[in-house]
C-alpha cells in the first residue's frame, strides 16, 4: 500500500510552485480574485496549487513593507504585496462526513486508506505551520517550513516508509480511534535568482492531487493517487526556472514516504519539468527512479507521472494525467492509471466538477466516477458535497456508491 502527500507546483503558468517557480495551471482556475486580498479564493483558484506558496502569499500583509528600494519592485510578484521576510503562521481545519469507506486501498476497505472512517463526523486535518519563504529575488535568501497536523489523515500523512517508532511513524503519533500526529514537512530552503534548493523532509513533486485538504477540487481522492505515487520524501532537490515557460527539477531522495530514515537503502532520483505549450496548456513530466525503500522492499523501481492541464475556455478546465509504476517485483505487476478532470466555474461562489478513473494493478482494473460541487460559504470557509460510484472493485466490496461532504475553515 502506498499513500502520498506532496509539495504541489500545479499553481499557474505564472506562479512559483513550493519547489518550483512556474507549473501548471491549476484545476480549474475558476476563480480570478486577487490571492492577497481574498486569500480564501485560492481554494477555489488554485484546487492543486502548491500549500507552502499558497499559504504564504495568505500570511503576507498589505502594507509593502516587503519593498526594498535597492532591488526595484522587491519582492517577486507573488509576494509583493506583503513582508515576506518574517516567519508566517496559519492552517485550517478540515471536518468531514461519508457514508462508506472509500475503496482507495489495494485491498478493498483498506485500514489505512482515506475516508476509512464512514458514519461519524471526522477532523480529518487540523493543520498548523510556520514558514519562512525564501525570496531569491534580490539575490542569496533562506527560508523554511514546518507543518504539523491532527486528525484521522495522520495515517496518510505520516513517514509511513519509515521503521515503526522512527520520526512521526507510530508510537505516539497515533492516538487511538483512527486519530493521530503527523509532521508531513520540516526542511530549510535556500533561493537565489531563477534558483532554489530544499533539503530536509517535503512533499513529493509526483502527481496531481494532494494530501492537504485546501488544495483539491474533490473531498475523496483519486486511486491512482493513493496507491501508485508517494506522499513525501527526506532528501534535497532544486528547482530552475529556465524561462517563463520552462522549470526543471532535480534531487535526490532516501526512498519513498520517508522522514529522515533509510529502509532497504533507499536511495532514488527524483526530477521532471513543467513547460507551458502555448497560453492554455501546461504539460508536467515527474519521474522517481531507484531504489524506493520500504515501497519497492529494496529492488530498483521507476516511476512517473504526467499531467496535462488545458484551459478550454474561462470558465472551464480539463487535466489528464497519467501514472506508472513498476517496482520490478514481476510481470504484469506493474501499476498505470489514469485521471481525467473537468472543473467548470458556474459563479463566484460555486464551481463545479467531474473526475474519472482507471486503475489497474496486477493485471486487475478499478473504475471510479465522481461528481461534486466547491460552495464558498465565507471568505474562509468552503464546503465540498460528492458522489463516487466505484465499480469492479476486488471482493467482498463489490460495486458501490459513496456520498460525502466536508468542510474547510482556513486561518
Amino acid at each position: 500500500m502506498v499513500k502520498r502527500s506532496w509539495s504541489s507546483f500545479l499553481s499557474g503558468v505564472a506562479l512559483a510552485g513550493g519547489m518550483a517557480v512556474m507549473s501548471t495551471v491549476s484545476a480549474g482556475e475558476i476563480y480570478t480574485a486577487d490571492p492577497i486580498e481574498d486569500a480564501s479564493q485560492k481554494l477555489f483558484s488554485d484546487a492543486n496549487s502548491d500549500v507552502t506558496v499558497q499559504l504564504a502569499a495568505m500570511s503576507c500583509c498589505d502594507d509593502g513593507s516587503c519593498a526594498d528600494a535597492d532591488c526595484g519592485d522587491g519582492c517577486n510578484d507573488l509576494y509583493a504585496a506583503g513582508d515576506c521576510d518574517e516567519i508566517s503562521f496559519g492552517g485550517w481545519f478540515q471536518m468531514g462526513y461519508h457514508n462508506k469507506v472509500t475503496p482507495n486501498g489495494v485491498t478493498p476497505n483498506d485500514a489505512g486508506s482515506f475516508n476509512n472512517h464512514p458514519d461519524r463526523l471526522n477532523l480529518h486535518q487540523g493543520w498548523l505551520y510556520a514558514e519562512k519563504v525564501a525570496d531569491g529575488t534580490c539575490g542569496l535568501d533562506w527560508g523554511f517550513r514546518m507543518d504539523v497536523m491532527y486528525g484521522v489523515d495522520a495515517g496518510d500523512t505520516q513517514a509511513f516508509g519509515n521503521r515503526p517508532g522512527r520520526w512521526d511513524n507510530g508510537g505516539e503519533f497515533n492516538r487511538g480511534g483512527g486519530y493521530g500526529w503527523a509532521i508531513p514537512q520540516l526542511y530549510s530552503e535556500l533561493a537565489s535568482g531563477d534558483w532554489s534548493v530544499k533539503i530536509g523532509h517535503f512533499y513529493t513533486l509526483i502527481g496531481y492531487e494532494v494530501v492537504t485538504a485546501p488544495d483539491n477540487f474533490f473531498y475523496s481522492h483519486a486511486l491512482t493517487m493513493f496507491n501508485s505515487e508517494p506522499f513525501t520524501h527526506t532528501g534535497v532537490v532544486a528547482t530552475y526556472t529556465a524561462s517563463d515557460d520552462v522549470t526543471l527539477y532535480g534531487g535526490w531522495t532516501a526512498g519513498w514516504d520517508t522522514g529522515f530514515d533509510r529502509v532497504n537503502g533507499g536511495s532514488s532520483g527524483l526530477g521532471g519539468f513543467s513547460a507551458a505549450l502555448g497560453e492554455d496548456v501546461t504539460f508536467t513530466y515527474i519521474t522517481t527512479f531507484g531504489n524506493f525503500g520500504a515501497r519497492g522492499a529494496g529492488a530498483t523501481g521507476y516511476s512517473h507521472s504526467i499531467v496535462i492541464d488545458t484551459a478550454l475556455a474561462d470558465d472551464l478546465n480539463y487535466v489528464i494525467q497519467s501514472d506508472l509504476l513498476d517496482v520490478g517485483v514481476g510481470a504484469g505487476s506493474a501499476q498505470v492509471g489514469v485521471n481525467q478532470y473537468l472543473i467548470k466555474t458556474v459563479s463566484d461562489t460555486i464551481g463545479v466538477g467531474v473526475r474519472s478513473e482507471w486503475w489497474k494493478n496486477n493485471g486487475l482494473s478499478q473504475y471510479a466516477l465522481t461528481g461534486g460541487v466547491n460552495v464558498k460559504v465565507a471568505d474562509n470557509l468552503i464546503i465540498r458535497p460528492e458522489i463516487r460510484y466505484d465499480w469492479e472493485l476486488p471482493t467482498p466490496s463489490g460495486d458501490q456508491f459513496t456520498v460525502g461532504m466536508d468542510a474547510i475553515l482556513t486561518f
